[in-house]
């Protein structure tokens, strides 16, 4: 009777954190509407949202800054934010470990030097696969090498169902560094025009987003964030080993093959769309369970919401802090993430050896 008094307790407590996590979200993003050279209040934001992107209400200039400029970049943030926090509360799952994230690991850099790939070599020797796709070309680029470095890092880093936290890391910094090497020949090769470009990916940014860009990558994002959901019970099972998985009567092969795959369109798509930025996947799973514990039920919706308010506020602060240049946001979310990740490697030191 205790026990489910305390689970009643629990799922209570779940339910009121994600509200008050949909209800941070919901006001981050308006205010970061508002945010910028033509300062727009909340409620003149509220008001130009309700009206619509057609209304004579309002002068024209308000209704493009809006519509037009500012609400695209707050999708898209809010939509890359979930999927990187989703993507590190997954590979934590999968890997048993709160140190694993896209970045650390090596799946973002993966998936940048596949959209570098295609950005130098997209009209030349490339150009019989990436023409026809358009403007796919490149979040299928950045998905592909995204799932390669997710399935390599697992394979290196995984004997007899455990994971060794140093592989893991050091694993993570070799395949960071490799693609690394690769970028910077490419890099090498770039002419003025593939260069800038090249830079945007290497620092991460939600400037030039458009609707156009937003229905290209978004989809791959939103659909990874919404199948997440169905990873939590195997996540959960996970937690007790891949043999107690196996004996509960998890399909431990088909969940990870699932979970590889979603991390790959996550982190894929996210990069195609606004390069590498890092720490999101590290930060927002570790709150949530120094918060409310550990249940992936709650704490895959619970990232999602989290990490798209944290991206969309670092976009904000981007904006405004150097303004009227505007930082790339990677050195927002490094600022934040690194001491973090700091402090949670000195927090675990006896795992580490430190």
């Amino acid at each position: 009777m205790l026990r489910g008094a305390a689970n009643g307790d629990r799922a209570a407590a779940e339910r009121m954190t994600l509200a008050v996590l949909a209800g941070l979200l919901l006001l981050v993003a308006v205010v970061a509407i508002g945010v910028g050279p033509s300062g727009l209040s909340p409620d003149r934001v509220v008001a130009l949202l309700a009206a619509g992107p057609g209304t004579d209400r309002f002068p024209v200039s308000e209704s493009i800054i809006v519509w037009q400029i500012r609400l695209p970049r707050v999708l898209m943030g809010a939509i890359i934010g979930a999927a990187l926090a989703v993507a590190g509360a997954t590979l934590q799952g999968l890997f048993r470990n709160p140190l694993a994230d896209p970045g650390l690991v090596g799946v973002s850099p993966g998936a940048a030097l596949a959209a570098v790939a295609v950005i130098v070599l997209g009209n030349g020797i490339l150009a019989p696969l990436v023409q026809p796709l358009g403007i796919f070309a490149l979040p299928i680029a950045a998905f592909v090498g995204a799932l390669l470095s997710t399935f390599l890092l697992y394979t290196i880093a995984t004997r007899g169902g455990r994971t060794s936290v140093a592989t893991l890391l050091l694993a993570g910094i070799a395949l960071g560094a490799f693609s690394g090497a690769i970028t910077g020949f490419f890099l090498f090769l770039s002419d003025d025009d593939q260069l800038r470009d090249i830079t945007f990916w290497t620092l991460g940014g939600l400037g030039g987003t458009t609707w156009l860009k937003l229905f290209a990558c978004g989809p791959i994002m939103l659909a990874a964030v919404l199948a997440s959901p169905v990873l939590a019970r195997g996540l959960n099972a996970l937690t007790l080993g891949e043999s107690e998985a196996f004996h509960l009567g998890l399909e431990v092969q088909r969940m990870k093959t699932l979970a590889i795959v979603l991390v790959a369109g996550a982190v894929g798509a996210s990069v195609a769309a606004a390069g590498i930025i890092g720490f999101v996947g590290i930060i927002v799973p570790h709150l949530l369970r120094l918060a409310v514990g550990a249940d992936h039920r709650f704490l895959l919706p619970g990232s999602a919401l989290l990490g798209a308010a944290l991206l969309v506020l670092a976009d904000a602060l981007a904006r405004t802090v150097a303004a009227p240049a505007e930082l790339p946001i990677g050195i927002i979310t490094a600022a934040i993430g690194a001491p973090f990740f700091l402090w949670l490697l000195l927090r675990r030191r006896g795992l580490l050896g430190v």
